[in-house]
């Protein structure tokens, strides 16, 4: 059953099958026309950990961001003191001089400061308060 995009929770998200090494003996599914196929293959895994500094697009200000099928979450604590939060049409956080925006769509560079792993899925809670991390392109001056 896996497949790009299949999570194994601790183990992490499937990118790309690389190779098969080994299909076993197929077993006739009863009741229907499928048969199941036992696969040893190798694959390219896609799994954050803790301290590792990536890149994500924002999708939803408090904030959550992606990157690739990992969200992450940064809370009002992990932005930077200079940001304040603006509602209306478009919510985004902006620094007192205006020179810098985190809203929907833009794309970040934070950190990863702590994951959470259940057996299909992994969370994220990450930091953009610290050197070299921050927006990295903003869909507005695109």
């Amino acid at each position: 059953r896996a497949h790009a995009g299949s999570s194994f929770g601790r183990h992490g998200f499937v990118v790309a099958i690389t190779g098969i090494e080994n299909v076993g003996k197929g077993l006739i599914r009863d009741g229907t026309g499928f048969v199941t196929f036992p696969v040893k293959y190798q694959c390219v895994v896609f799994r954050p950990f803790k301290g590792e500094v990536l890149e994500a697009v924002v999708t939803m200000m408090g904030f959550f961001a992606e990157a690739g099928p990992v969200q992450i979450f940064v809370s009002n604590h992990l932005i930077p003191d200079d940001m304040e939060f603006q509602s209306g049409d478009m919510p985004n956080y902006t620094t007192s001089d205006g020179s810098v925006k985190i809203q929907k769509d833009s794309e970040v560079r934070l950190k990863i400061i702590g994951t959470r792993v259940d057996a299909t899925e992994i969370f994220c809670i990450g930091t953009i308060k610290d050197d070299f991390l921050g927006v990295i392109n903003d869909p507005t001056t695109a």
